[in-house]
């Protein structure tokens, strides 16, 4: 089985650059050389050391052979002498792939590629012998004349394109003579004068033909120029052909499998618009404070029940003061992690300390001068570290209703703690519902190109956090969003939220994509070189589309259209790091796909994903990605609420239970409670609050 990943790899390898490689149902391997991308067919029959034989080949014709046509000489001909010159500079540049020549050539020569079998060498013309000679040469017996034999050495010695086709040429016109002879032998025949005009017709091409004082000549510019001029003489009915690169031509196609009845696609993620795809922190937080203002004017209303006129205006302070609650509760617990954070750096920072001499006498050790030679004094050089912010990107769809409130606890933790230690921090949620709030058209979430992946133009992310505000600034949005939040599963709060802010689908895909121009935004802006990219979700989204021109019959014009993707046949490409994924049938391993090419694009960023998951889903979630589970390590997870996946896309995974996001922490118990009840009262309270920071820690862990 042919891993065409690694043998685009390979050919990127083989051309020292960063070729685009594509495997299409072709029927030959084509170079672009404006575009450089080399296409090769699907030779799913090739062996592996016949594949890299190939590849081998075309990578030769991607860096040595230009692009120019329109030659006079039959570009049979021109194949012939080009594809010994390309393989000899192959050879030369890599001299381990002589050995993938040797034994791909005898391979295809024992399946009788060139169609020779059986056949008298002897009778072959010369391009055709040539073109054995130079392939197979080292497998099938093959003779010259001494006249061929100039022309071999020929094509031996070509270096440029230019001698390829002087040496063409050559060969060329000594082929029409070998047929112009054969048809004056035919004529011999006719005339039963066979013996002596046959003598006389190879004397003829020898003496008349190769002058011994023009063979060693090289053509001059003036005719190389008339050589590559498409005007001139039309073919003559004594044409030669090279029959052996038909034969190899022919033999090829059926390497590949035609059967595929899909042409595979190679698809690109698209560079979002981030001024169109972000609704900023001052927005969305206007939309909210104006709602909350709003409300907060007494109305006059009618009271169903008593039919009368009262006063009504919206009531916050339930929600506010939970707010203040947790936030002092979340106080002891943010602290202590502040101060483990602060140690763990600073034991961190003093392990990779060096010390140096300063070359400044220590007048406290001079008296020590009879036996000690360390007089100088010493100064310790703690290790930089690298600045560090977090990108988080929270799933706002319908299905996170019920566990939100308890995953902003989780996140306000995470917000506290960069705040304490200075870290920047960016907050968005995704979302596919703030837009329809919006008057007039969508605007653009991306440039609409041919084979890039559609971002559509109701994908919002919402900026609810940002590092950049004061302090003041970001309690009073913190104290706003918890107001949001509080308002989905609580019907008896006196207050209603801003449409825009109601939960929608779960534009996952499109958040992994923005994430490419989200990251080093966030780097240049902060100026930091480690990023932490916490990614929150309860699910997965469907394959994105792409875009692809479309013309139809009824049409005027082609206009840009949306294609859906087919697994098998479809591929994801980043031109950048040169990887290529191929999409399969699962959808929930199209996130996969994007998270690996943003892993790759962006080494220096650790993204951790953090997966919601009903109790019911738990195991066989795991399964997705360990299909071999001991029971024992699955009932401690249970108990645990939590597991740790090591083989995903993410550089760590963690699987919750949604029902732990929601333990209370809080230690209460009735005034005549026994001494096990208290026990087991305060057992539990501190099993959640380790449930609770779990994300906090491995945050801290990561940046430490």
């Amino acid at each position: 089985m042919v891993n065409y990943e690694i043998k685009s790899q390979l050919a990127k390898l083989l051309a020292t650059e960063d070729l685009v490689v594509e495997h299409k149902n072709i029927s030959t391997a084509q170079f672009n050389v404006e575009s450089r991308v080399l296409t090769l067919p699907l030779w799913k029959k090739a062996t592996n050391i016949v594949y890299d034989m190939l590849v081998g080949h075309e990578v030769g014709h991607a860096l040595y052979t230009p692009n120019r046509w329109g030659f006079k000489i039959p570009q049979q001909f021109i194949n012939v002498v080009e594809d010994a010159r390309i393989e000899k500079l192959m050879k030369r540049k890599y001299p381990g792939i002589s050995k993938t020549f040797y034994y791909g050539y005898q391979e295809l020569n024992d399946n009788d590629f060139f169609d020779i079998g059986g056949e008298d060498l002897t009778t072959f013309n010369l391009a055709d012998r040539g073109n054995l000679y130079f392939k197979v040469g080292n497998f099938v017996d093959i003779s010259f004349s001494t006249a061929e034999k100039k022309i071999i050495s020929l094509i031996e010695s070509c270096e440029t394109f230019d001698d390829t086709l002087a040496a063409a040429a050559k060969l060329y016109e000594y082929c029409k003579e070998e047929v112009k002879q054969k048809e004056k032998s035919v004529e011999s025949i006719s005339n039963k004068d066979i013996s002596s005009d046959s003598d006389q017709g190879n004397e003829t091409l020898e003496e008349e033909f190769f002058d011994e004082g023009s063979q060693d000549e090289e053509l001059s510019e003036g005719e190389i120029e008339k050589l590559i001029e498409n005007k001139g003489s039309s073919k003559s009915s004594s044409e030669p052909e090279v029959l052996t690169d038909t034969a190899f031509y022919e033999r090829t196609q059926e390497l590949n499998d035609f059967r595929q009845h899909r042409e595979n696609v190679y698809l690109e993620v698209p560079e979002v618009i981030l001024d169109n795809i972000i609704a900023s922190n001052s927005e969305v937080h206007k939309i909210l404070e104006e709602s909350w203002d709003s409300q907060s004017i007494p109305m006059e209303q009618t009271d169903p029940a008593s039919g009368r006129k009262v006063l009504y205006k919206a009531d916050f302070s339930i929600a506010d003061e939970s707010y203040n609650e947790f936030k002092n509760n979340a106080k002891k617990e943010v602290n202590y992690l502040v101060k483990e954070f602060e140690s763990k750096k600073a034991a961190d920072s003093y392990a990779r300390a060096s010390i140096s001499k300063t070359g400044i006498l220590d007048c406290s050790q001079l008296h020590t001068y009879r036996y000690n030679e360390d007089l100088f004094k010493k100064v310790t050089t703690l290790a930089d570290g690298k600045n560090h912010g977090l990108i988080f990107m929270l799933d706002w769809s319908g299905s996170m209703h019920y566990t939100m409130k308890d995953t902003i606890k989780q996140l306000f933790n995470l917000i506290w703690f960069c705040n304490k230690v200075n870290i920047p921090f960016e907050v968005y949620a995704f979302t596919n519902h703030y837009e329809n709030w919006k008057e007039g058209d969508s605007l653009p979430r991306m440039e609409k190109e041919e084979y890039k992946l559609v971002v559509s133009e109701d994908v919002t992310l919402l900026n609810f956090l940002t590092s950049k505000v004061s302090k003041r600034v970001l309690e009073k949005q913190m104290n706003s969003l918890w107001r949001v939040v509080s308002a989905f599963n609580n019907f008896g709060l006196q207050y209603t939220i801003p449409g825009q802010f109601h939960l929608g689908g779960t534009p996952f895909n499109e958040a992994l994509i923005s994430l490419h121009k989200i990251i080093p935004y966030f780097q240049k802006q902060n100026k930091v070189q480690k990023v932490q990219c916490i990614l929150l979700t309860d699910g997965e989204t469907n394959i994105l589309p792409y875009y692809k021109w479309v013309e139809r019959p009824w049409e005027m014009e082609p206009f840009m259209g949306c294609r859906n993707i087919h697994p098998g046949y479809s591929y994801i490409r980043n031109r950048k790091t040169g990887h290529i994924y191929q999409v399969n049938y699962h959808y929930w391993q199209f996130g996969e796909i994007l998270l690996k090419d943003l892993k790759q694009s962006f080494p220096d960023t650790n993204f951790i994903g953090i997966r919601l998951v009903p109790n019911r889903d738990f195991g066989s979630f795991i399964r997705r990605y360990e299909s071999v589970v001991e029971d024992r390590v699955m009932r401690q997870a249970r108990k645990e609420k939590s597991y740790n996946i090591t083989n995903s896309g993410y550089d760590s995974y963690f699987v919750l239970l949604s029902s732990s996001l929601s333990s209370d922490d809080s230690f209460e118990v009735e005034e005549d409670a026994s001494k096990a009840k208290i026990k087991s009262a305060f057992a539990k309270s501190l099993k959640a609050k380790a449930l609770n920071k779990k994300v906090l820690s491995k945050f801290m862990d990561l940046v430490c």
